[in-house]
């Protein structure tokens, strides 16, 4: 493992990144913070499980196919599905007559699901690691679509450019989230949607919680003395922000009519014990119902779901 992640918590965190939903000041800010970001991520792509090593070497199909196996195996204990895996979220049977395009493709688990259905895929990333990754996977399983390393700030397609986006886990990475939602509003088609996830705070989840699960039960806060900083050592990426529904809501003001937001995790959310035996017996054997009940409705969830409208 790169030197991101240490077995028990994410290290080389942005410089001056003091707040759950703070955004850069100045353009010097924001470009450290972009390069921290894109650094980050280039020693350490997305796959998921970062305690485990894939057992496959990289770029091949069945290392794909693991990363794949590891994503979608959490994902259905959140987000079950009849037929696809996302079906609730992205509008698969309206794909054919859409241009389609993903910002954070990580290792392409979410392209190889778009891009066969849709009239059009394109996906972008600030990685040359995630780009080459998921070009090789379109290799791999002969996928059609384009791939291109591009910052979300600062998208170079014309305006009016597409009919959907899809963004999972990627835009509160960045340095400005509010640039990457102008830009997603810049590129959209009149009436055009999109769908995002981006990490949500709770008082119960981001404050009690960490506070005495990591803070209390690991002695993280007697060293730092700071939920905020304890969160980020828990969390993948150079920063990641927490929104509020209220606080994601501004962002999105004038640009943006929300349609639908709520809150999930994943299973493990659910439960706010440190790893180990007995949290993995009560991950196996607490039913999906239970836990989904504790992540959405008394939103112990990390995750914040948000289906938008061009305004």
């Amino acid at each position: 493992m790169k030197d991101n992640f240490d077995s028990s918590s994410f290290r080389n965190k942005a410089p001056g990144f003091s707040e759950p939903v703070q955004l850069p000041t100045d353009g010097e800010t924001a470009k450290q913070w972009q390069d921290a970001n894109r650094s980050w991520w280039e020693k350490t792509p997305m796959r998921y499980d970062w305690r485990n090593p894939i057992g496959h070497p990289a770029g091949t199909r069945e290392y794909f196919e693991e990363v794949d196996r590891r994503f979608l195996e959490a994902v259905r204990h959140y987000l079950p599905w009849t037929h696809i895996p996302f079906e609730a979220l992205i509008p698969f049977d309206q794909l054919k007559q859409m241009d389609v395009l993903e910002i954070g493709i990580g290792q392409g688990t979410h392209a190889q699901l778009i891009a066969p259905r849709a009239k059009s895929y394109t996906g972008i990333d600030l990685t040359e690691a995630a780009f080459a990754s998921t070009r090789k996977r379109f290799e791999l399983f002969g996928l059609d679509g384009k791939i291109l390393r591009m910052d979300a700030e600062a998208m170079s397609f014309p305006d009016n450019s597409f009919d959907f986006i899809w963004s999972w886990g990627v835009i509160h990475h960045s340095a400005n989230t509010q640039n990457v939602l102008k830009q997603m509003h810049r590129v959209l088609r009149p009436g055009g949607r999109a769908t995002v996830m981006v990490y949500y705070r709770s008082f119960i989840q981001y404050y009690l919680i960490s506070g005495i699960a990591r803070g209390l039960l690991r002695g993280q806060f007697w060293k730092t003395g700071d939920i905020h900083q304890i969160n980020q050592a828990a969390t993948d990426g150079a920063l990641a922000r927490f929104f509020s529904i209220n606080d994601f809501s501004t962002l999105l003001r004038n640009l943006f009519v929300i349609e639908n937001a709520w809150i999930t995790g994943q299973k493990l959310d659910a439960i706010p014990l440190p790893n180990g035996r007995l949290k993995t017996y009560l991950l196996d054997h607490i039913p999906d119902a239970i836990t989904r009940f504790l992540t959405d409705r008394l939103r112990f969830g990390l995750f914040l779901i948000v289906r938008i409208r061009k305004a």
